[in-house]
């Protein structure tokens, strides 16, 4: 276990200055440029005609092209197991961590013993913000199968930090989870929001004591976007009696690197030492100031990474910057996730997300449960008609559902400039969400005149 640096952050690095910050993360990129480009066959290739002693800087990294999710996909098949980025011997790899594989076979990623140190110690620097503490017991709420980077590497990343971890996982299910929580009563909970609400929710019912008095002190949520929104967070607090924060990550970077921290602000930057992270416009590739108030999509590129590196990585999440300072002394800038690129509506010429309509609707509490779905009656990404949304009432009459409606078009209308059709429904109606996240867009068939 690395012993904490103070109280408040985990390692010095995290309330270092932009330029002790810099000069550490400038001198690590160059060394894993190095690194990649005598070690990586996928990237001697990709790099072919360019001169890597030139990208001295984070700016210099714009000399570079991104690398994406399917070319991964592709040195993957082509060169199995690990692919031709592969950087490292096979005999040095000890771990191999899969993604969800959602639109075919899941991205392989490939550990060294050093590398599962790195991935430790970037958990550590966010569940150490998120308010975990060693010396802490933890349920764990997030799927422990199919090799999910949500599984084992939490587990080594809290043994690291001398937690205690009780690997239970979502896939046992809401009656057993709340059965080892009241039997152990561990302090501290870690899982996706909605599952952990849902959780909350049921625990009179199984255990016959309210979420509340069942001991947790910290929660740390992750895994979807949505854990960062007032509203969310308010009512998991509510729920727990205890304090909810965010962090995010990803299986080809790593398990997680982004922590929120007290403040409740957004989730901060931790670890230039382990990683660069850039905000690019995902139209253009510009590259974009992390400034209060600026919004792109995230590219990574891992810093002493030796089993599968990545450069430039086009992660398709999309942020908005949420500060530049904060009072826990941290000095990386904070953002909350708004979606994924990737997910993202154009409804008559505007672009919306469907977390920030989830979050309008969550805002309209107890009226609403919260659960809403888009239901997508058209191809592609893109609409001329009023938006479908399904949302869950708590069991109102019908005059107050005929206002909550209206209140629902109108709130969506005046935040987002986008026009809905709403179909309310009872509580209970939508699926919930157990240890595979729930997509808040699902898609129907296609209206006919």
């Amino acid at each position: 276990m690395a012993a904490p640096y103070s109280e408040k952050q985990w390692s010095a690095i995290e309330s270092a200055s932009a330029e002790e910050a810099r000069a550490v993360q400038e001198a690590r990129l160059r060394e894993q440029l190095a690194y990649v480009g005598a070690r990586s066959v996928f990237y001697r290739e990709k790099f072919a005609g360019i001169d890597l002693s030139r990208v001295q800087s984070v700016e210099d990294l714009a000399r570079l092209p991104f690398t994406e999710k399917q070319e991964l996909r592709e040195s993957l098949a082509a060169v199995p197991p690990l692919g031709a980025h592969v950087a490292a011997d096979p005999g040095e790899i000890v771990q191999i961590q899969a993604s969800s594989g959602t639109t075919g076979s899941p991205s392989y990623v490939g550990l060294t013993r050093g590398d599962i140190t790195t991935w430790c110690e970037l958990g550590a620097r966010a569940l150490y913000a998120n308010g975990f503490r060693p010396g802490d017991r933890l349920l764990h709420a997030f799927g422990m199968s199919k090799g999910f980077v949500g599984g084992l590497p939490v587990v080594q990343i809290l043994q690291y930090m001398g937690i205690v971890d009780i690997p239970i996982g979502a896939e046992a299910g809401a009656e057993r989870l709340l059965r080892v929580q009241a039997d152990q009563r561990p302090n501290a909970l870690i899982g996706t929001p909605y599952f952990l609400a849902y959780l909350a929710e049921q625990a009179p019912a199984i255990v016959g004591q309210e979420a509340r008095d069942l001991g947790v002190r910290a929660i740390s949520v992750g895994g979807e976007p949505g854990g960062g929104l007032p509203a969310v967070r308010e009512m998991l607090e509510s729920l727990w009696g205890a304090t909810s924060r965010e962090m995010l990550g990803g299986t080809d970077i790593a398990c997680t690197y982004w922590g929120e921290c007290e403040a409740g602000n957004g989730m901060h930057f931790l670890s230039p030492d382990l990683m660069v992270a850039e905000l690019i416009n995902p139209d253009t590739g510009d590259q974009i100031a992390p400034v209060e108030g600026a919004q792109g999509e995230l590219v990574y590129t891992a810093l002493q990474r030796q089993a599968s590196p990545l450069v430039r990585f086009r992660t398709r999440d999309h942020v908005v910057v949420t500060g530049t300072s904060c009072p826990c002394g941290r000095t990386g800038y904070t953002v909350r996730c708004i979606g994924r690129t990737d997910d993202m509506l154009i409804v008559r010429g505007i672009n919306v997300f469907p977390s920030a309509i989830k979050q309008l609707v969550a805002e309209l509490a107890p009226a609403t449960t919260g659960e809403m779905r888009i239901r997508a009656d058209f191809e592609g990404h893109s609409t001329q008609k009023p938006l479908p949304l399904v949302v869950e009432h708590a069991g109102l009459d019908e005059a107050r559902q005929t206002e909550l409606r209206a209140a629902i078009e109108q709130r969506v209308r005046s935040a987002l400039n986008v026009k809905t059709s709403v179909t309310l429904v009872p509580d209970g109606t939508l699926k919930r969400p157990d240890h595979v996240k729930v997509n808040l867009v699902e898609r129907v068939p296609a209206q006919t005149a």
